[in-house]
Parts: structure tokens; C-alpha cells; sequence
């Protein structure tokens, strides 16, 4: 019973905030909740990022779930990737049941069923807004890392960006980069090298591969215009709560470069756009990316640490991130280290190196005399989870067995008429959905590569009338043979008639009668 009660004041002292909170669960010790023990998420904290990690089937989503209402309800913008396609439900009100009640029950909470103002965004051709971003956008040297592309051929991209700069010619979509790639090895071979130095084939080959492996992923749906502006993903409803965006990416589990691309681009543009804000009481976004193993595991080491450097950067300007994956040993230790929040679902240790993860995730945790954490951690019931965050002086909370409280929306997805439906309701859906294609880099290099094969072809027809006529115009004279011919025969009558004349010929002395 002392180890209750000091619990209990552990966790009051731990889990007692100035500013705004809310709560997600209740401690546990022994198996059991303790009343009174409240765990508590304060906002001004939830900018220095966080890890919600588990094994499947422990409830990640569910917590995840159970975040975003309460951002939500707190009027803060949530930003949703749904890989697996089961977050779509929260734009539904859940449904009360005997698990759900038992669990309200313990946990001295009111179940009240809510449906959450939500907009689904897409990066194919799923329902839901449009994201795209421009080739121009990205810039060289966030392209180049995309690509993989090492410092050479990383120039050389940032050599095209100036010759499309200087020469006017917008990069729009891939097809424009790729028409300048040909252009540049080709027809503009020339003129660049003249202005800008040489240009090696063998980068330029390099260079074109690289793109069409990034098309081969679908990366043609999301290169273009119209551009998404991060400002839309920072709106708060009629009723006052925050809009959670769900990216609806189920199709893209097989297509990592996409999605790993479209996140870079994301947190660069987010970090580009929005100001400084220091230490605010809410944040501005919260951003949660399931399965954010994606984003790392073709990630090289460029990529890798341009992610570290926008997660470290990224929260003076108010915006959280969140990464939900089932082993946190999936995210790089650079940046594990950057995250204040952590939720820890169930582990499974089925093998040795499923041994070996529980080992080490138990050692990023705070000590605790209250759990064994290593043995403990095996062990969780579904929706339960160790939880630790940072207070509102940057020192870690103490670690918590929690019950997590159950999600208010509902535990399923939308049906297609839901779908449906939500999609026709959106304000932004109708403002990204339409289909442009401006004139950019691609039709004007098609444009002067035409023009040019005209001119030519102009010229060639004129060189050949030019031949043809000059042919036409010949005479029988004109030919050698004939010419010699008729020399031939105009001298023979000219001696003839001087002859006659008495004028021809080879004059003779006339012989000297003397």
C-alpha cells in the first residue's frame, strides 16, 4: 500500500502542469489502475517531437487516434499519414460498447461519441485533395538528394536550375526536367558549354535513370501544379477545433522514394514558410507519421541528415512531428534523440534480436523503481503503454505503465459513400483537383527544337529548288562534249571561208623570177 501511495504522489508530481493539458490514460502499477493517477499531456511541450512504437496489434493507431482528438479539441491543426488506411474513421462518431465502457469506468472518464472535422488529401489518384509540389520547388539541392546523386552530378543539376533561370523556362513536372536533360546532351550541348561549362554525358545519363526510377514510383502524380500551400493544413473549423488532414496513402507501402520525397519536401517547405515563434503555449501543427520506417529505409545519408537537421530546426517554428512505427529502432538514433514524447506499446520477443531491441529500447527510457522495464514491457495489455514527456522545464517525466483512454471517433474506416461524401464537402479539394498544365520548360523547348527542324527543313527545300532550277535552266550548250564539239567545227568553217578568201592559211612566198 506505500508503494501506492508513493506512486501515486510520483505521478501527481511528474504529471502536474502550469499550462493548458490533456489527459490520455491513467497510470498503472501491479496490473491495476490507480485512481487518481492521471497522465497528462501538456501542449507547450508538444513541439519537441515525439515516438509512438509497438508491435502490431498492440493499439499504435489507437493512441495515435486518441493524440489528434485531443489536439483537435485543444484547436490545434493535426496532419495525419495514413498508411494503412484505418485513421479515416475518426471523421465518423464511435460507438459506445462494454470494452469501451469498462475502460471509461477505470480510467473515471465520460465517454462522449464525437466525429472530428477532417479533410482527406491524397498523393495519387485516391479521393481527396491533390498534393503536388512544383520541380522548381524542391530546388537543386533537395532534388539531388532525392536522386541519391553524389557532388558532381549534384552540380550539374544546379547548372540546369541556371540555365532554366537565366533562359526562362519553368520546372514544372518531371517531363520538364527531363526534356531539359535531353536538351542540354543534345541540341543545347553547345550553347550551355559556351556559357556554363562542360557538360559531361555520363552525368547526364546518371542524372535520367535517377528520374525515371523516381517516376517508375509514381512520382508524375505528384510533380506539378497546382502546388499545395502549407497554410491549408493550418485551419481551424467553424466550431473551433483544429482540421485534421489525412494524407491517404495506403498505395504507397510499396513505393518508399515517393513517399519518403513527399515528406522532405513537406517539412522543407513547412520550415521555409512559416516564422519563427519560439516557445508558444499550443503548437501550431502536430504531424503524425505512421509507418515512418518509409521515410527512413531508402533514405541515404543525405537524406538522413537533412531530416535530422528540419526535425531539430522545425520546432522554434511551432510545428510538432511524431513518429509512429512498430520498432524504434526503425527511426536513426540522431533522430531518436530529438524526441520528447514516448509512447511504448507491447514488444514481441520471439527471437534473439527481438531480445536484443527490448534490451536497448528499455535503456532510452528513464530509470524507474516502480517497473522492471525490460520484463514489463513484453507484457503490456492492448492498449497499454509506457509513456514519458518532456514538462514544461525540458526534464523527463517519470516512465508510466498507462492505460491509454479509448479514441471518441470511430475504431474503423469510412465506407466509400463516406468517403464520398466527405470529399464533396471539402473547401480544398475543388481549389487542388483541377488539372493545369502551363506552358513551362518542356513546350518551349519542344516549341524551339520544332521551330529549328522547320528552319532546317525550310532551308533544305529551298537549297533543292535553287539545284532544280539551275538544272531546268541548262542548255545543249552547256555541256562539255557539245561545247568542244561545236568549237571544233567553228574553226574548220572559219579557216574554210578564209581560204576562199584567200585569206586563210599559211601565207607562201612567192618565188623571185630573179
Amino acid at each position: 500500500m506505500a508503494d501506492h501511495v508513493k506512486f501515486l504522489e510520483a505521478v501527481k508530481a511528474g504529471y502536474t502542469f502550469k499550462g493548458e493539458s490533456f489527459k490520455i490514460g491513467c497510470a498503472m502499477l501491479d496490473g491495476s489502475v490507480v485512481a487518481g493517477a492521471d497522465v497528462l499531456l501538456p501542449f507547450k511541450t508538444l513541439n519537441r517531437h515525439g515516438l509512438i512504437a509497438g508491435a502490431t496489434g498492440t493499439g499504435k493507431t489507437k493512441t495515435l487516434q486518441v493524440l489528434a482528438e485531443g489536439l483537435s479539441d485543444a484547436s490545434i491543426p493535426v496532419l495525419l499519414m495514413d498508411i494503412k488506411g484505418d485513421l479515416s474513421g475518426i471523421a465518423a462518431a464511435g460507438n459506445l460498447n462494454d470494452k469501451i465502457s469498462d475502460r471509461c469506468q477505470k480510467l473515471n472518464i465520460e465517454f462522449k461519441p464525437a466525429a472530428y472535422p477532417v479533410d482527406l488529401l491524397t498523393l495519387s489518384e485516391q479521393k481527396g485533395a491533390r498534393l503536388r509540389a512544383t520541380v522548381s520547388e524542391f530546388g537543386p539541392v533537395l532534388l539531388s538528394k532525392i536522386l541519391g546523386l553524389n557532388d558532381t552530378q549534384g552540380g550539374f543539376v544546379a547548372m540546369i536550375f541556371k540555365y532554366c533561370d537565366d533562359n526562362k523556362l519553368p520546372l514544372l513536372d518531371l517531363k520538364d526536367f527531363t526534356k531539359v536533360l535531353q536538351f542540354v546532351s543534345d541540341e543545347g550541348k553547345a550553347e550551355l558549354e559556351k556559357t556554363y561549362g562542360k557538360i559531361s554525358t555520363t552525368s547526364t545519363g546518371t542524372i535520367l535513370r535517377k528520374v525515371i526510377e523516381l517516376q517508375q514510383q509514381g512520382a508524375d502524380v505528384f510533380f506539378g501544379e497546382k502546388s499545395f500551400e502549407v497554410d491549408d493544413l493550418m485551419r481551424i473549423s467553424d466550431d473551433g477545433r483544429g482540421i485534421i488532414s489525412i494524407v491517404r496513402v495506403t498505395d504507397l507501402q510499396d513505393r518508399p522514394k515517393l513517399f519518403s520525397t513527399f515528406m522532405l519536401q513537406l517539412l522543407a517547405e513547412l520550415y521555409a514558410t512559416c516564422p519563427e515563434e519560439g516557445d508558444m503555449d499550443k503548437p501550431k501543427l502536430v504531424m503524425f507519421i505512421d509507418e515512418a520506417h518509409l521515410i527512413f529505409q531508402e533514405a541515404n545519408e543525405a537524406l538522413l541528415q537533412q531530416v535530422e537537421t528540419i526535425i531539430k530546426l522545425i520546432r522554434s517554428k511551432g510545428i510538432g512531428i511524431y513518429f509512429c512505427t512498430q520498432n524504434p529502432m526503425d527511426v536513426p538514433a540522431s533522430v531518436l534523440a530529438q524526441l520528447g514524447l514516448k509512447v511504448q506499446h507491447a514488444l514481441r520477443a520471439f527471437t534473439a534480436a527481438d531480445r536484443k531491441v527490448i534490451r536497448q529500447t528499455s535503456e532510452n527510457y528513464p530509470e524507474t523503481d516502480f517497473y522492471k522495464t525490460e520484463d514489463l514491457i513484453t507484457q503490456l495489455g492492448t492498449g497499454e503503454a509506457f509513456v514519458t514527456i518532456l514538462n514544461e522545464k525540458g526534464i523527463p517525466t517519470p516512465l508510466v505503465h498507462c492505460m491509454i483512454r479509448p479514441p471518441q471517433s470511430r475504431m474503423d474506416i469510412l465506407s466509400e459513400m463516406e468517403i464520398d461524401s466527405l470529399v464533396s464537402k471539402s473547401k480544398i479539394a475543388a481549389k487542388y483537383n483541377q488539372v493545369i498544365d502551363n506552358k513551362s520548360a518542356y513546350e518551349i523547348l519542344t516549341e524551339k527544337l520544332e521551330d529549328a527542324a522547320k528552319k532546317e527543313e525550310q532551308e533544305a527545300e529551298e537549297k533543292t529548288t535553287r539545284k532544280t532550277t539551275a538544272k531546268k535552266e541548262k542548255t545543249i550548250f552547256d555541256d562539255p562534249t557539245v561545247r568542244s564539239m561545236t568549237r571544233t567545227a567553228g574553226n574548220t568553217i572559219v579557216r574554210t571561208l578564209l581560204g576562199v578568201l584567200g585569206l586563210g592559211g599559211r601565207s607562201r612566198r612567192r618565188k623571185s623570177l630573179f
